[in-house]
């Protein structure tokens, strides 16, 4: 299968998305081997699923653009369960071609084999996830072991096939045990913290004060976890149900978003950690000093790519129990806090974050280096962008068809997203830094903890600066100063006792 960069540029260069809100009045429907495809500018904008369908599938004399594959693999799964698609495509290879025809040609076979062998490598290597289904395995082998028959090259190409879905799927498989793992510990700490409150006071400078170690630690996290992201996760996690068809949900049976909901935990609690790390100092020299080491930190992760960890540090600085240690901020140096905080502005959607990603894209495209390849964009943002991209155009159009000038443009932006998860992370591991980054007891803002949503009660040893909530220990930094705070300080301590 060609590299998937490949597919990031012949998909901006076709620009599938100039034409995305314009009337339909310009389309029209052509046969091109199939009936009920729709065409503008040579352009396939519009079709039946099953027109579609068929358009996947190899002939003697035809094979799909490889743009074509993703974009419909990608977006099939809000019309079709996987399952049921990769039926229909081993019907269609089979009967279509006379496959299953005990005469049939040695010829035919040997021409269509590859072309059908080299569609199953497309959809096993771009999304794997969809074979944890057995039905998908089931399919898979069928088809595979036809193609194979009686030939010892296709044999090996099968083999390995199969090997490499397997060895993804076992590697999933390990991730997710260590996820488990990782928030077990966490939890762990947390109960050890309340017991023993004293014990496990350690914060992030005890166990590094390089801004550029940390920033390094963040982006082997951000890389590891981009990288389980299947690209189909942005799409189902969007899913509703299609209003043709009255079976119900496609995804009703699995996790829709697994990964990506992991992700978007992960930048949460690196979020409410930055805020735990500078509320729970007394001194206020010290939180001075934890704002500025992690406002280095942040500036290092901008100069790696590494936009989301950016934002999550800039995030938690910039919670009310933070934003609100008036004495603490004055005795801190924020001129580069203001740069980065530019940097990542709002304001016009993002401009100037926008303009920053840009710029770090194309020099992960022409990098020499694997650090310059490094782009970790601001996930929240990318999926917002493609919810509202979704949002804003129909799934079907009005005669039926599926509207697939809709989902080029999704495809674009998935795509580009796949460059920037297969980037390896140049810095060397250091597990002392990573265990602290993943289980460390941080605060929520309110009055429960991160990141166990079962957390006993709280009991009256717990009642010290270290076990608070967020809030409580801003305020213990700093005493409310109005009424307004006064009164918000009174009803959360009124809340921790009453769990006492």
């Amino acid at each position: 299968m060609p590299q998937t960069p490949l597919l990031t540029g012949m998909l901006v260069s076709r620009g599938y998305n100039k034409n995305l809100y314009q009337s339909q009045n310009q389309t029209k429907e052509e046969g091109y081997g199939n009936a009920g495809l729709c065409y503008r500018d040579n352009a396939l904008v519009s079709g039946s699923l099953e027109a579609l369908i068929h358009h996947l599938v190899p002939s003697m004399d035809y094979y799909p653009d490889m743009t074509y594959s993703f974009t419909f693999l990608l977006s099939s799964r809000l019309f079709i369960h996987p399952y049921e698609l990769m039926s229909k495509v081993c019907h269609l290879c089979v009967e279509q071609q006379r496959l299953s025809d005990p005469q049939a040609d040695k010829m035919r076979i040997r021409k269509m084999a590859p072309k059908i062998l080299r569609l199953l490598q497309e959809w096993t290597e771009t999304f794997p996830y969809d074979f944890r289904d057995e039905r998908m395995m089931r399919s898979l082998k069928e088809l595979t072991q036809r193609m194979a028959s009686g030939d010892e090259l296709y044999r090996k190409v099968v083999q390995q096939m199969i090997q490499v879905l397997i060895r993804k799927l076992t590697t999933l498989s390990q991730y997710e045990e260590a996820l488990v793992k990782v928030n077990a510990t966490a939890t762990d700490r947390l109960t050890a913290l309340k017991a023993k409150p004293q014990a496990i006071q350690r914060d992030m400078l005890s166990v590094c004060n390089d801004p550029f170690t940390v920033a390094q630690q963040l982006t082997h996290i951000e890389l590891e976890r981009l990288s389980y992201i299947g690209p189909e996760e942005f799409i189902q996690a969007f899913e509703k149900k299609d209003p043709l068809d009255n079976d119900k949900s496609c995804f009703s049976d699995h996790k829709k978003a697994s990964n990506l909901e992991a992700y978007v935990e992960w930048f949460n609690r690196l979020s409410f950690m930055v805020a735990t790390e500078i509320c729970m100092p007394v001194k206020k020299k010290q939180r001075a000093r934890v704002i500025e080491f992690f406002i280095d930190v942040a500036r290092e992760c901008f100069n790696i790519g590494n936009f989301n960890s950016l934002m999550a540090i800039i995030s938690g600085m910039n919670m009310s129990p933070v934003s609100r240690l008036k004495k603490t901020w004055s005795k801190v140096k924020t001129a580069k806090f203001d740069i980065l905080e530019h940097q990542m502005n709002p304001s016009s959607n993002f401009y100037n974050y926008r303009t920053a990603l840009r710029g770090a894209t194309q020099r992960s495209r022409t990098a020499n280096s694997t650090r310059e390849k490094i782009v970790i964009p601001f996930f929240s943002l990318l999926i917002k962008d493609i919810y509202f991209l979704n949002e804003g155009c129909s799934n079907r159009m009005q005669n039926g068809h599926v509207n697939f000038e809709k989902f080029w443009e999704m495809a674009k932006q998935v795509s580009e997203f796949m460059v920037w998860k297969k980037v390896e992370c140049p810095f060397e591991k250091d597990r002392k830094i990573l265990q602290y980054l993943f289980t460390a007891p941080v605060f929520s803002e309110d009055s429960m903890l991160h990141p166990s949503k079962n957390v006993p009660p709280l009991t009256p040893q717990c009642c010290s600066h270290v076990v608070k909530a967020l809030c409580l220990a801003s305020y213990d930094s700093e005493g409310p100063e109005n009424n307004m705070e006064k009164d918000r300080w009174k009803s959360l301590r009124s809340t921790l006792l009453s769990r006492v």
